[in-house]
């Protein structure tokens, strides 16, 4: 067996096992990110970055030259859908030239993905008003939205 088709098992199982126990416990199990990182990788063609990568987790090649991604994920139930969910810390020290948002249902399946320049992001981020965007540097899922664009589905 192949290392990918290892790997896409392993995480058909991971989100099996999510699934049970956020029914079991009604707190999610922390693998939302990992599902994140490796869902936009397999389905945008991206190279995922060595663990611990500061700033990006994934690298895209163009011809203008690589671009380093930072992913974010979300699990949305569809039953309890909610935009003002916030987007996980967007770090603006870090090197990154765009922001990636998963969003997964509630059987960590992708069901959109956007994406948000640097210069989009930091202007979000620092704009006056929100303790949550100017201290934490998270934006809700709807402002995610707003200041990017949906590039799966395409």
């Amino acid at each position: 067996m192949t290392a990918s088709k290892r790997l896409f098992n392993l995480l058909r199982d991971v989100k099996q096992l999510a699934q049970e126990y956020y029914e079991l416990t009604g707190r999610p199990l922390g693998v939302t990110a990992e599902v994140a990182e490796y869902e936009a990788a397999r389905l945008l063609q991206l190279e995922l970055s060595p663990v611990r990568q500061p700033g990006y987790d994934a690298t895209r090649t163009t011809p203008g030259g690589d671009q380093l991604l930072q992913i974010k994920g979300r699990c949305i139930d569809s039953a309890n859908s909610k935009s003002s969910q916030r987007v996980g810390r967007i770090d603006l020290e870090k090197p990154w030239n765009a922001v990636l948002l998963v969003l997964l249902d509630e059987h960590y399946n992708p069901t959109e993905i956007y994406e948000a320049s640097r210069p989009r992001v930091t202007e979000a981020l620092t704009a006056p008003g929100s303790k949550a965007r100017n201290d934490r540097g998270q934006l809700s899922i709807s402002k995610f939205k707003s200041i990017g664009r949906q590039i799966w589905p395409n």
